[in-house]
């Protein structure tokens, strides 16, 4: 049996199959950067163990955010404990998940656009070249973070059309005073500003929001996948890229890109990649 796990800091989601039966199993986001190795451990046997078939796991594939080589040494080991020594263990970024999920064994441009982004040249086999993501406030462009501050900000310095100002008042109920507490005094910035993406989704046909959204997308390519090959079609997974399709297939045809594959999830990719 083969497991697969896509995580993130708040979810994990688990695939294990033999055959063609899998079973999906969700826990909560496991990041070595974050937590401690008893912390992880107690994931594994109270939330992952129990939900598992009895059948013995011969590999597990591991992607996620913070594996890095302290987090992935960290994560193997734990793996380890939990599922025995003889037990094939594979831990590896969120971003090379993304690009096996998205590109298979071809070469190509693999985004992440969720609440941050990131992205990458996939040769095939490895990422070859990576523009560095930044985080929410030096970069992440194109993300749900990067939409909801531009949002959040041209709202209130009114910078977009009144009818929009009023309408995001109405939706959300919350004060400037509120807003500024939220994103400078309590945790988690950039997920409060992710927050207000199903806001743009719903005034997606209004001119200044689609500028907006377009924008967004044209930052993220101008500033994140000029330097990699542009013959290779750009395919993306997340939530922003899932939802907001027709916006970034437009900034990116528009500077010459060739639109692959866009996926909200990359396991049906990852599974596909570890049956090949």
């Amino acid at each position: 049996m083969i497991l697969i796990a896509d995580s993130g800091s708040t979810k994990t989601d688990w695939c294990a199959w033999r055959g063609d039966a899998p079973l999906f199993v969700h826990t909560q986001g496991i990041n070595p950067f974050h937590q401690k190795a008893d912390e992880i451990l107690k994931i594994l046997h109270k939330e992952l163990y129990p939900q598992l078939p009895v059948e013995p796991i011969e590999s597990i594939f591991f992607y996620g955010a913070g594996n890095t080589t302290l987090g992935s040494r960290i994560l193997r080991g734990c793996l380890r404990k939990v599922f025995g020594e003889q037990v094939h263990r594979e831990v590896e970024s969120d971003l090379l998940g993304a690009a096996r999920a998205l590109c298979g064994h071809q070469p190509g441009i693999a985004c992440i656009l969720g609440t941050g982004s990131n992205s990458c040249f996939y040769d095939g086999e490895k990422i070859a070249a990576h523009t560095p993501a930044l985080g929410y406030i030096l970069g992440d462009e194109g993300s749900g973070a990067y939409l909801g501050r531009r949002l959040v900000g041209d709202v209130l310095k009114e910078q977009l059309p009144e009818h929009i100002c009023l309408a995001f008042a109405n939706r959300t109920q919350l004060t400037q005073e509120e807003i500024i507490h939220h994103v400078y005094r309590r945790p988690l910035a950039h997920r409060f500003l992710a927050s207000f993406a199903p806001f743009l989704a719903e005034q997606r046909e209004d001119p200044a929001i689609h500028r907006l959204l377009t924008d967004s997308f044209d930052a993220f390519i101008e500033r994140n996948l000029k330097t990699y090959p542009k013959e290779y079609p750009v395919s993306a997974v997340g939530s922003i890229a899932y939802h907001f399709r027709p916006e970034l297939t437009e900034s990116l045809e528009r500077r010459g890109y060739t639109v692959g594959v866009i996926a909200q999830s990359p396991m049906e990719g990852l599974i596909r990649y570890h049956r090949m």
